[in-house]
């Protein structure tokens, strides 16, 4: 990576990606950070030097390249991008509005391959860069209640993997991350009141090996990643 550095995040919530974010900006990066909650986006800039809010929803492909637009012109290119934004709708396929599954294809996906062709032309520029995309092990099985939301994460894996191949041998880095937990939220607590710490995976903890995935070295670069609490059963 170049001396300045930058990263794009996308779907910056109070879990993994302000966790994300707070680790990008401890190992010297600016960061772009993008989501639905300006408020929120806010009041994380307010708090962390370096991150910079970027109120969209990644869904809508104007609003999404006028950010991009704007990044671009106070920041620069964004040397790493981590898509971490998420669309799920959780039932069986007779229950579920066919419109909430199109829904999640363009959060998942849409917006995946949207961010690529708009960033990925510079990093081969640059000789360099990274592409993670954050899922999870609905990206690898399709259960009944999962139909609205894992079509959508196969598909995302699926995309990911062709701009790796696409991208690899042109020096940037694309992984996908299957995170095979239940992520440690005051929300999922409340969920769970009764399950072990070892139950849950902590957004640090996922934050960290994002981290490691950025920087990994070239004779050695993963695609799929999978990470999970000793405690979790696979």
């Amino acid at each position: 990576m170049s001396d300045s550095k930058l990263a794009l995040v996308t779907g910056v919530g109070p879990g993994t990606g302000q966790a994300m974010v707070r680790r990008l900006i401890a190992g010297g990066y600016q960061v772009a950070m993008i989501a639905r909650d300006g408020d929120r986006l806010a009041g994380l800039a307010a708090e962390l030097p370096g991150s910079h809010p970027f109120a969209v929803d990644v869904t809508d492909h104007a609003a999404l390249d006028r950010a991009l637009d704007r990044i671009a012109a106070d920041l620069g290119q964004p040397q790493v991008l981590v898509h971490n934004a998420v669309g799920g709708t959780f039932g069986n396929f007779l229950e579920i509005d066919p419109k909430a599954l199109e829904a999640n294809f363009q959060t998942n996906v849409m917006a995946l391959l949207h961010l690529g062709r708009r960033l990925a032309p510079a990093m081969v520029e640059a000789g360099h860069g990274a592409i993670i995309a954050t899922g999870n092990t609905s990206a690898l099985r399709g259960k009944s209640h999962f139909a609205g939301f894992a079509p959508t994460k196969a598909a995302q894996r699926i995309l990911a993997e062709s701009m790796a191949r696409e991208l690899g041998p042109k020096g940037v880095h694309v992984a996908y991350l299957v995170i095979d937990a239940v992520i440690d939220l005051p929300w999922t607590r409340k969920l769970r009141p009764d399950a072990p710490d070892e139950y849950f995976i902590r957004p640090a903890d996922i934050a960290e090996e994002v981290w490691h995935l950025i920087h990994q070295p070239r004779s050695a670069w993963s695609f799929n990643v999978e990470v999970r609490p000793y405690g979790e059963q696979w």
